[in-house]
């Protein structure tokens, strides 16, 4: 009787508040900041939430419902963020898509999301929102649908990329500051007669920002777009 006692003595306590989505989705955030993708299964909100598995999937299908459902979160704070009253549409622009890399910076586990379902609605608003800006713009409406695709392909292919690199970094396999510097080694031996452009930007390599370098790749597109009109 007395191991029973101590055994029921050391069970979490259960919530006495109640359980929302929004808080099972915040939580989940949380969890998937800490530690990816594999982080995150209904045994680990329950415990985090101290609540039973019955309470979860009264709100939440499964784990893949849960996962979609805080990308969407996420997402939709970078719309929010970028919706701000503003004169420029191009100024909109580039805050829209340094919005989408931000986020997908500070929560990698989203490009993977993003490409395993572009149907979701948080892309789906996104895409929205530049097509209604490049229509503030006046981009000739033939034009409108490959701009629009060119700059969110560009956005979700850096950003994703920098999820990848962040991931291998998580994994102990390298990091960013020791890949670029063997990178840059390598380039710096390669023959400057063949190579000279890859050979002198060796200098660069090592220390470049990539959150600068994509900022400069939106402002080509950018300048494009302005050609447009």
């Amino acid at each position: 009787m007395e191991k029973r006692a101590a055994k029921g003595s050391a069970r979490a306590p259960r919530r006495t508040d109640s359980l929302s989505r929004e808080l099972i989705v915040r939580t989940a955030i949380e969890i998937l900041d800490g530690g990816g993708e594999k982080a995150l299964t209904l045994r680990a909100l329950t415990v985090r939430l101290s609540t039973g598995y019955g309470a979860i999937y009264h709100h939440v299908a499964d784990k893949a419902d849960v996962l979609a459902t805080a990308t969407d979160d996420v997402i939709a704070g970078v719309l929010s963020g970028a919706a701000a009253d503003d004169a420029d549409p191009l100024t909109a622009l580039r805050r829209l898509a340094l919005g989408l890399f931000d986020a997908v910076d500070a929560h990698p586990w989203i490009g993977t999301e993003l490409s395993r379902q572009p149907w979701r609605p948080a892309l789906l608003d996104f895409f929205e929102s530049v097509g209604r800006l490049l229509d503030a713009l006046d981009v000739p409406e033939k034009a409108r649908f490959d701009a629009a695709g060119a700059l969110v392909n560009y956005v979700l292919g850096v950003a994703a990329q920098n999820a990848a690199n962040a991931r291998l970094a998580e994994a102990g396999d390298t990091d960013r500051e020791t890949f670029l510097k063997d990178a840059a080694a390598q380039w710096a031996r390669i023959d400057p007669a063949r190579y000279p452009f890859v050979h002198a930007a060796a200098t660069r390599l090592a220390d470049h920002d990539d959150r600068e370098q994509f900022l400069v790749g939106v402002d080509i597109f950018l300048a494009g777009i302005s050609a447009l009109r």
